[in-house]
Order: structure tokens, then sequence, then C-alpha cells
């Protein structure tokens, strides 16, 4: 099992130079991965971080960590301009990026702004949004138009699905793997019996390899939560840092203990 870290973008780390702090610290600790948070909490009152705004100071502060988004609610945003912004910020990081997507779980997010918030809907927008930025990201003919220039990444920059239902695992089987959320602001809220499930299901759909990453809380590298995920299937650890948590420097100390 590899690990990273999953940082909740509101509140406190809505301040995009504490997540660089953060994605620094991380990769000199030997995390090999940095995703962000990407909501609109501004909507409901609570302070928020564009999330490629922040990965592309991330991108310039390393090296090495790869960066992405846990996860992006496709259906409010035009599938073009993320395609855009993913093969931008690859080219920027040299190949870093991870882009994990999902139907969004905030309404007020959509509301707020004059969109629907019916999932049916959603679901519609998520799977021709994949369409869409799957098609541009792997150097696809989509409406004539092609994207320049292109990701560093072939056949594109990893695409994984996140949610827990039946459809989203579907999704998941049919892109590069599942980025499932496994925790609480108490710990973790999904077992790993319930987790080895939704991947065997997974397995059922396709015959190729895929990642499982999961978020969630545990004590430090010896902590034996850890075994019992990778156990269930999880292939990347996403040890998850927001500020609820504890202070930040707590928060940091969890970030240094690799």
């Amino acid at each position: 099992m590899r690990f990273g870290i999953c940082v909740c973008t509101l509140g406190d780390f809505a301040e995009p130079s504490l997540v660089v702090d953060v994605a620094v610290a991380a990769e000199a600790a030997g995390w090999e991965y940095l995703f962000v948070w990407d909501h609109l909490a501004f909507a409901w009152g609570v302070p928020s971080a564009d999330p490629w705004v922040t990965l592309a100071a991330v991108a310039q502060a390393t090296s090495a960590i790869r960066i992405g988004t846990a996860v992006t609610p496709l259906p409010r945003r035009r599938p073009a301009i993320v395609a855009s912004s993913v093969a931008t910020l690859d080219r920027l990081s040299r190949g870093r990026v991870v882009l994990g997507v999902g139907l969004g779980g905030v309404d007020a997010e959509f509301t707020a702004f004059g969109e629907s918030a019916d999932l049916k809907e959603r679901a519609r927008l998520l799977d021709s949004g994949l369409s869409i930025v799957g098609g541009l990201l792997g150097g696809q003919s989509v409406s004539g138009v092609s994207l320049a220039p292109p990701p560093v990444q072939r056949p594109r920059p990893p695409i994984l699905v996140g949610g827990d239902s039946t459809a989203a695992l579907r999704r998941a089987a049919r892109w590069d793997g599942w980025l499932a959320a496994g925790d609480d602001e108490t710990g973790m809220s999904v077992s790993p019996a319930a987790i080895a499930e939704s991947v065997a299901y997974i397995r059922g759909q396709r015959a190729s390899p895929f990642d499982v990453m999961l978020t969630g809380r545990s004590a430090g590298p010896a902590d034996p939560i850890l075994a019992e995920y990778a156990d269930a299937g999880v292939t990347v650890w996403l040890e998850h840092i927001h500020g609820r948590r504890g202070s930040l420097p707590e928060l940091m100390r969890r970030v240094a203990d690799r």
C-alpha cells in the first residue's frame, strides 16, 4: 500500500499557502500523494480554496509528490475547462496529476447559483462529463476539437471515481479506480469488510488492475488499521488532514510522522 495526504481545504486550510506548507512537509516526509477537496463551501458559509490554483502552487513548490482532487464534482463544472486545467497542471507538475471525480455531495453548492441538485441529472452530467474529459485528456477529438497542449502522462492522467453507490462503483470500474471516503470527523466510518465488498464488486466488473484510494485517519505508521485496509484491497491510504482533527502543530506532526 502507498501513502498520501488528503487536505480538507475548508476553514483554516482554505488559505492556499498553508496547503503548500503541508505539501512540502509531506514530500519531505516521504508521502507519495497530496490531494485537496473541491468545494464551493463559501456558498454555505464556510471558507474554501480553489483546488486548481492551490495545486498549481503545490506543483511549483514540490518535485515528486503526486497531486490531485478528492473529488471534483464534475456536474457543476464545464468538462472542457476541467480537461484544460488538468492538462495544464500535469504539464506544470511534469506528469504528477491524478483526477478524482464524483457527483458532488452538497446540494447548496449547486442550488445557490441556480443549478439543479437533482441526483439523476447530476449522474447524467457526470457520465457525459467523464466522456469529454477522458477523451480530451486521452488525445481524442471531441466534437471536432482536440486538446492542446496535451498532458504529459500517456495515455492520460489517471481518473478515479468517488462515491459508494453501485453506480459509482460501476463508474470506478470503467475508469482507473475508486476514490473512497473512509472517515468522518471522529474517526473511521467505513469498515475494512465494507471496503473489501466494494473492491470485490469492482473486480467483478473489470479484468485489469485498478487503484483503490481511501481517505482515513490513523494514529501513525504503526497503526494496525493500515494493514487491515490494505488486506481489504486499498492500494493508496490518504491520511485526512482537516482543522477539526486537531491544532495545526498537531496536524503537522502527523504529516511529519510517515
